[in-house]
């Protein structure tokens, strides 16, 4: 059974679960579906009994994505409608801790690097522009430009530092490289907007992304003239996508089909199941990086849930421990 938070009103976009503490979730929502109207971040606590509202903060514009701070369990970054991104703390119960604006339109996406060793954000917009920040947010570092649509998404890769994937409307996932400030490699990976990727999380070459087209593609990156797996079974355009933190080849992905769907690459016939649990466009997913197999996901009919689904409960994965050790792509 999934525990349900109800947030009446605000429609959810993005949900991330804390890198530090096992029960707790980050969801950014939108008022009027995120066309007009104010934002509203929340953070939520998973209690034995069901969802506590911990912090709730409201934002001049719509909230579209979130992010935990990798070095601080308080900390947490949000994108918002006004090309704003806001720095918010559990412990300041009024005020962002700072704001930054230099986007020009929407931003869509944002991403606290995981890599040891390096603290930074990275943003995505629909000004075409993928933005690096220090973690104080007080400027950006870089501003990434190449993409000719824009930016759904932005991820850092949790194996190479200074590297991130992108995704965008112009049909390209694009992998940079902070360091030198270029593009290393654009694929044409859909013939429709892209609105997702992903990281593998046990394999460096690795990405999956997520269209408009209704599939979900993987790719290796060392070769990508074509997908090593391709996905059907959603009905309409795919929102978001995530490897499982606990298996090489589990992944998810939500739609505006309302239903939330779960691979495993290594089968034949990929599709594990269906969770059909919204009434509403599927915009928000994460795994729990603490305990395996739990999903949160959140929609536009005001609900964040917390749940294993149950083709992943039926312990037919076993952890994989061992990383990758095949040469990169880079």
């Amino acid at each position: 059974m999934a525990k349900v938070f109800r947030s009446p009103a605000r429609h959810g976009y993005a949900v991330e679960v804390s890198p530090f503490i096992p029960n707790r979730v980050a969801c950014a929502a939108s008022q009027y579906y995120g066309i007009a109207g104010c934002g509203t971040l929340l953070v939520l606590d998973e209690t034995e009994t069901g969802v506590a509202l911990v912090r709730s903060w409201e934002w001049s514009d719509g909230l579209f994505d979130v992010a935990w701070s990798e070095a601080n369990e308080h900390v947490l970054v949000a994108g918002g409608g006004d090309g704003s991104l806001q720095l918010w703390d559990t412990n300041n119960h009024s005020a962002p801790l700072r704001v930054a604006k230099e986007h020009t339109q929407e931003v869509y996406a944002v991403d606290w690097s995981q890599t040891r060793g390096e603290n930074l954000i990275v943003s995505g917009s629909w000004d075409q522009t993928a933005k690096v920040w220090d973690p104080a947010l007080s400027r950006s570092l870089t501003t990434l430009r190449g993409h000719e649509g824009v930016i759904y998404s932005t991820i850092w890769s949790p194996h190479i530092p200074g590297c991130f994937a992108s995704a965008s409307g112009d049909g390209t996932l694009r992998v940079w490289d902070v360091k030198s400030a270029v593009c290393r490699l654009a694929i044409p990976a859909h013939k429709a907007e892209i609105l997702s990727c992903d990281w593998c999380k046990y394999d460096q070459n690795i990405v999956v992304t997520g269209s408009v087209d209704c599939t979900v593609c993987v790719w290796d990156l060392r070769n990508i003239r074509q997908p090593v797996n391709q996905m059907l079974g959603h009905a309409y355009a795919i929102r978001r996508v995530k490897f499982s933190p606990f298996s090489k080849t589990v992944l998810a992905s939500c739609s505006y089909d309302f239903t939330v769907r779960f691979w495993d690459l290594s089968r034949n016939q990929p599709l594990l199941d269906t969770v059909e649990h919204h009434s509403e466009f599927v915009c928000g997913l994460d795994f729990n990086l603490h305990i395996p197999n739990q999903v949160v996901d959140c929609s536009w009919d005001e609900t964040v849930k917390i749940y294993t689904p149950a083709c992943l409960s039926a312990a037919t994965h076993k952890r994989e421990k061992s990383w990758s050790k095949s040469s990169a792509w880079s």
